[in-house]
């Protein structure tokens, strides 16, 4: 057996934030966790979707980014947008 190859094997800590909330059409049941990784935006996951996505402000302004990233419509996009405007 050959030898594990490790590009990172970090340990860091985290702020956690588990939020659900009901939108028009769906309900969203989101962490957010925030850590020194990756330059200040967070990671998004959407634990009922199984997808993720690493977002800051500018992810936010980029057209298509969360509907593309979480596989919504553009008007459930527009509602999780505007809550991450608030949390990110």
């Amino acid at each position: 057996m050959t030898e594990r190859f490790f590009l990172y094997d970090d340990l860091v800590n985290t702020k956690t934030r588990f939020v659900s909330f009901m939108g028009e059409n769906q309900r969203f049941d989101l962490a957010l966790i925030q850590s020194d990784r990756y330059y200040g935006k967070m990671l998004v996951l959407d634990i009922q979707g199984n997808r993720f996505a690493i977002i800051g402000h500018d992810d936010l302004d980029e057209e298509g980014y969360l509907e593309h990233a979480f596989k919504l419509s553009e008007e459930d996009a527009e509602e999780l947008r505007s809550f991450l405007r608030e949390s990110v």
